[in-house]
């Protein structure tokens, strides 16, 4: 299998709160005894979030009409996820905006994005039969004014240069009053380069496509091309190094706001990755992203996926989010990829996620504890895989641990491991649900478990450890480490 077929197949407020829990509560060292864990509530921060939006790669968002949209890969259809605020994207039901009956472009539906020209919107992916190098460009048209649909089918993208060509990633270059189709598909540089092409109206490629050749630290792949505009130039950035290694990053070029973007020459390379891993953070692969405003117009944020783990990897890959700022000299500062767990303020002019976090010690930053029965380990081994760096494993049949909260929903967020087995979970003493916390590689923070909606009120999570196992997994174990509650 070709690393392309395999690549979609398969703050400083922060570290002082950090600070401050270990001050008032300190994580023990590893030990194996009873324990309950309930920490005095505090006030939900309801103008907070924490990552992840979505267990999806290849994430695009747009704010409109007081909701956010955001759409991620996946594979057989285009879903999308809407929500009145960032927070609450996870836990948001996804609406299927399309499927396909076509053999020729039914199959690994990948990186969608979409755009409002006129009063309509227009829905970029790329699809093959089957076959990895029959990837090609589709545009979908809306039938009304909405993200959400319904779309038809409105055209296939090709330059006239690239009619027969291997091509993914498609994104909507706006420059001087024209529109032009970037993409990642063949050229003289790479298999995955950056192309950009002409085009007429939203749906329709009027010229040849013109090759960039962007320096990326691997030799690769040039993938993902996005943009912003600001201080006089337009500035690209996309995605280097297969998605599958840790080392998955994003470079930048810019463009003068007069200059002809079909002329290769008129682009400027910016020295080195602006957006990489984070190792102290365990962030591994941050790239394919894409830049939406906040619901007000006053702040740049930037969506991406990555991974918790530095194996070479195509799975574990899910949607973050984080604020970017803009340097003296007027080009987009990225920053640095955040834990994923890492508390942030809400875009400005988000009206409020009314979510809050219980983590398994009993710390929370609302109405939420947890207790266990039995024997359980505890510790910091974990360290940036978990959630404030620690949490609780047991593989003793019958050991227990119970979230209790207050809020609607509440999403289980724990380490899924090679070692892990089968715990049965119930809501508020109902039937238990079994579910299998294995993993062929280790990752943290991995979404577990989502409960069906609530009634608003009190309720209980309990988590039973079964002592069981799948036939790949060496043990049976069972993570406990955050728990994120939604309160509408």
């Amino acid at each position: 299998m070709s690393p392309r077929t395999a690549r979609r197949h398969a703050a400083l407020l922060t570290a002082l709160l950090a600070i401050l829990w270990g001050l008032i509560a300190a994580p023990p060292a590893a030990t194996a005894a009873p324990h309950t864990a309930a920490a005095a509530p505090h006030t939900a921060a309801a103008g907070t979030f924490r990552n992840p939006l979505n267990t999806g790669p290849d994430p695009f968002v747009t704010t409109w009409n007081g909701n956010y949209y955001l759409t991620t890969t996946q594979g057989d259809s285009i879903r999308m996820w809407r929500s009145t605020s960032l927070g609450t994207l996870l836990d948001a039901d996804p609406i299927t905006v399309w499927t396909d009956t076509d053999g020729s472009r039914n199959q690994h539906i990948w990186a969608p994005e979409f755009y409002r020209f006129g009063n309509r919107w227009y829905l970029y992916y790329t699809a093959d039969d089957g076959v990895d190098d029959h990837h090609r460009l589709y545009v979908l048209e809306s039938d009304r004014d909405d993200p959400a649909g319904p779309y038809h089918f409105k055209s296939r993208l090709t330059p006239p240069n690239h009619t027969a060509d291997f091509a993914i990633d498609p994104g909507i270059l706006e420059h001087n009053g024209r529109l032009y189709l970037a993409y990642s598909g063949i050229n003289q540089y790479q298999h995955n380069g950056l192309n950009i092409a002409p085009m007429s109206n939203p749906y329709t490629v009027s010229g040849n496509a013109v090759a960039i050749n962007a320096a990326g630290g691997c030799p690769e792949v040039r993938e993902g091309p996005e943009f912003l505009y600001r201080n006089g130039r337009t500035w690209m950035t996309y995605s280097t190094c297969d998605t599958g290694k840790p080392d998955y990053q994003v470079w930048m070029m810019s463009l003068p706001s007069t200059a002809d973007p079909l002329v290769p020459g008129n682009w400027t390379q910016h020295p080195g990755a602006v957006f990489s891993r984070a190792d102290d953070h365990g962030v591994y692969g941050p790239g394919h992203h894409a830049f939406f405003r906040s619901p007000d117009g006053k702040e740049d944020w930037i969506v991406y996926h990555a991974k918790t783990t530095s194996v070479n990897t195509y799975s574990n890959r899910t949607t973050r989010a984080q604020k970017i700022t803009w340097n003296a000299d007027g080009s987009p500062n990225l920053g640095r990829p955040l834990a994923m767990g890492a508390t942030q303020d809400l875009p400005s002019g988000d009206p409020g996620a009314g979510t809050y976090w219980i983590n398994d010690d009993g710390r929370s930053s609302g109405d939420g504890s947890v207790s266990y029965t039995g024997t359980w380990n505890s510790g910091t081994g974990c360290a940036t895989q978990c959630f404030w760096g620690d949490d609780h494993w047991s593989d003793r049949a019958g050991n227990t641990a119970t979230f209790s909260f207050t809020g609607t929903r509440i999403a289980l967020l724990s380490v899924r491991d090679t070692g892990n087995g089968i715990a049965a979970l119930s809501i508020d003493g109902g039937p238990e649900q079994r579910f299998d916390f294995y993993g062929a590689i280790r990752t943290g923070e991995t979404l577990q478990y989502l409960s069906p909606r609530l009634p608003s009120g009190r309720h209980t999570l309990r988590i039973r450890v079964t002592g069981e196992h799948n036939a790949q997994s060496g043990a049976s174990f069972v993570s406990v480490d955050r728990a994120e509650v939604y309160t509408r």
